[in-house]
């Protein structure tokens, strides 16, 4: 027996159409947003969830409800889990970014925004210790957004840093899953839920790259 967790992204927002950096900026599901809730919600159930947890942050958290709708449980909430802080790029375009900023767009480093090393420690923890929580048999399900759980995840299996960039973004609602080993954590699925499509995130500029 192994606990396993889902990283479930949320849904679909106005933002993620429009290409402008999300961050911290608290920005409700579009309608396209709330039936791909919908539709994550009633596919993730049939796993049995022992626990859902999720960003404070609504886009997150009304995708997690969508699913607690479903399953019974009630949605923990964790501010550990929001998505990488954007800085001055927040509710920017990424061809306003790449204007305004050309080097720090080519490093993806948003002025007053959050360090990929810190965001991979937070969600990280965050995830180790919700998944304390549940049983060794169990499984956790946490909704959070592109980039953190990709940086999230890559801290978890233990990737040098050089090499997070090998993980691709996730679509809206899709999710990956991990099962704790006896030599840690191990990525079973990855962007799993939709077929493969252009992915729209607070990501790397290339998420956006068909």
């Amino acid at each position: 027996m192994s606990r396993r967790v889902v990283c479930l992204r949320h849904g679909q927002t106005l933002w993620n159409v429009e290409r402008r950096f999300q961050g911290h900026t608290d920005i409700p599901l579009d309608e396209t947003g709330v039936a791909q809730a919908a539709r994550a919600a009633s596919l993730l159930a049939y796993l049995r969830p022992s626990l859902i947890v999720s960003s404070d942050l609504q886009r997150a958290l009304h995708t997690a409800r969508a699913l607690g709708g479903v399953t019974g449980l009630e949605v923990a909430v964790d501010k550990e889990l929001r998505e990488r802080g954007g800085g001055e790029w927040e509710g920017l375009t990424r061809e306003q970014i790449s204007e305004r900023w050309p080097r720090e767009f080519a490093a993806w480093e948003a002025p007053g925004g959050e360090d990929v090393a810190d965001v991979a420690d937070r969600v990280s923890a965050a995830i180790r210790r919700w998944a304390a929580r549940i049983e060794p048999d169990g499984l956790l399900v946490v909704v959070s957004h592109g980039a953190a759980i990709r940086l999230g995840i890559a801290r978890l299996m233990g990737l040098p840093q050089e090499h997070w960039p090998a993980l691709g973004g996730l679509g809206n609602c899709s999710w990956s899953v991990l099962e704790e080993g006896r030599k840690g954590w191990r990525l079973m699925e990855h962007n799993a839920g939709t077929l493969p499509e252009p992915v729209q995130s607070d990501d790397s500029p290339e998420a956006t790259r068909a």
